[in-house]
């Protein structure tokens, strides 16, 4: 593509060289780079792609986008000055692939818990009413039928673009894609067309990355700033930080509730091991759901595909159709009378809700929890994520999550640290994570309901920089003998 067609949109400050020339493809990894390509020097986390510029001149590169333009300027290279490295980038990969966002009906999910579920069953909602679509999330994501494994949360903006225009060419008219506070901060979203953006919630999680809790919620609230005047802005008003994200935005301003007058209203009628039955905008519906935390989902799911334009008639009978996603409240029962539940549960207030929920719908028995906390990550929420495990559990096991570069059992004493002295007595700690499940459904006898929490859909588990194959589901139905 030309040069000039690329910038487009693009707010530079310097063209450096002659802008008349052809780009063969976009990079922003110096290792990937070719004859003919353009290289974008980004400032990331942990690394300065402006380092690398010169080995990417080396490699052949045409054209340079950066913050900073380099002393030595090599003969027949375009450098490009730009304030925002990552907001150019994304940018000139939607310009490069045709804008793809843009022939399609685009609607983003963000908040802490519940973007994954929301933005699949949004997928599956219009697919279920004849349309195609398709989807960027943690779990898979989808052009159509197509299944293509997925990395991120949110991928880089080559990638989307990429997913997206392969969308478009197979037809998708709808593409719904789980929008992540890491995403939102680096720009990875810049340049996409979004025609509705909804908000979940957010709780502790991710302080890692952002330091405080404020800047969590800002980083949230940048991606309903930068809505366009004819989309739709959906949050959750039970939520005290909901209303926070339509402040600014120029988009259309929508609520929904599960507790109050709102656009959106739901109720729960009743609750089950097996669903829910919900009045969704005045009419009874039975779902395939557990939790009030569902509630809210289906009710955001709802409330979207309205906003897109489908009728109650046509929406309320599918709703009973949808089924949970892939390790979310995924119950295992075993011939004894003993049940798993397996979810993704991995801060403490998803932890909290699905406890709360458990709690709310077991007739007898024990609730026995295995969980851990992800290394490398916010350790501020490990002692919360061991005081709801004790606070709503007969019995708990603290064992390893995805340890990363961490060791599993300073981990481990990190969670320590949020047992109350009174619980101590009931609470196992065990590094190995197939044991402690083992553990776990061995002191588990009929009636009683253990609950794997944090890996969910994962079938791997992370060690040194290593993945191994480690599914939670696989391991119960192995000791289960299913």
């Amino acid at each position: 593509m030309d040069l000039k067609e690329l910038l487009e949109g693009v707010t530079y400050e310097i063209v450096q060289g002659k802008p008349d020339v052809e780009v063969n493809m976009i990079h922003f990894d110096s290792r990937k780079v070719g004859k003919g390509d353009l290289f974008v020097a980004q400032r990331g986390a942990n690394v300065d792609g402006h380092a690398y510029i010169e080995k990417a001149v080396s490699s052949g590169v045409t054209v340079v986008v950066c913050e900073a333009i380099p002393e030595n300027l090599a003969e027949g290279v375009v450098y490009v000055k730009t304030r925002n490295s990552s907001d150019a980038l994304g940018l000139m990969a939607s310009n490069f692939y045709g804008n793809p966002s843009r022939k399609m009906k685009l609607v983003g999910v963000t908040g802490t818990n519940g973007k994954t579920t929301t933005a699949t069953l949004l997928y599956e909602l219009v697919r279920l009413l004849g349309k195609k679509a398709g989807l960027l999330s943690t779990v898979c994501n989808y052009i159509g039928d197509e299944k293509v494994h997925a990395t991120h949360t949110t991928p880089d903006a080559l990638v989307i673009n990429k997913l997206m225009r392969r969308m478009v060419d197979a037809g998708c008219e709808y593409c719904f894609m789980e929008v992540s506070s890491h995403a939102i901060d680096q720009r990875r979203i810049s340049g996409l067309d979004f025609d509705g953006a909804i908000f979940s919630n957010i709780t502790h999680d991710h302080l890692d990355y952002h330091k405080t809790f404020k800047a969590y919620i800002e980083a949230k609230k940048a991606f309903f700033d930068r809505l366009g005047k004819d989309a739709f802005a959906l949050t959750n008003l039970d939520d005290k930080n909901g209303m926070v994200m339509l402040q600014n935005t120029v988009a259309h301003k929508y609520t929904y509730s599960c507790k109050r007058m709102a656009d959106f209203n739901c109720k729960t009628l009743e609750r089950h091991l097996d669903g829910t039955l919900l009045m969704l905008d005045g009419c009874e519906v039975w779902t395939k759901f557990v939790g009030d935390f569902n509630a809210y989902n289906l009710l955001a799911v709802y409330a979207s595909a309205t906003l897109l334009g489908f009728g109650k008639e046509e929406l309320l009978p599918v709703m009973s159709l949808l089924v949970p996603v892939s390790g979310r409240f995924e119950t295992i029962l075993s011939n004894e009378g003993v049940m798993a539940i397996v979810d993704y549960a991995h801060t403490p207030d998803a932890l909290e809700n699905v406890l709360s929920t458990i709690e709310g719908l077991k007739k007898e028995g024990m609730v026995i929890t295995v969980v851990g906390a992800g290394g490398d990550r916010d350790r501020t929420k490990r002692p919360e994520m061991a005081e709801v495990a004790c606070r709503l559990s007969d019995r708990v096991i603290l064992t390893s999550d995805n340890p990363r570069s961490e060791e599993p059992a300073a981990i481990i004493e990190d969670m320590r640290a949020g047992v109350p002295e009174e619980a101590r007595d009931r609470v196992l700690a065990i590094t190995d994570r197939k044991e402690a499940i083992r553990t776990a459904l061995m002191l588990a006898k009929k009636g009683d309901i253990v609950l794997v929490a944090g890996k969910g859909h994962e079938d791997y588990q992370e060690v040194k920089g290593v993945k191994h194959h480690f599914d939670d589901k696989e391991v119960i139905k192995e000791i289960f003998k299913l």
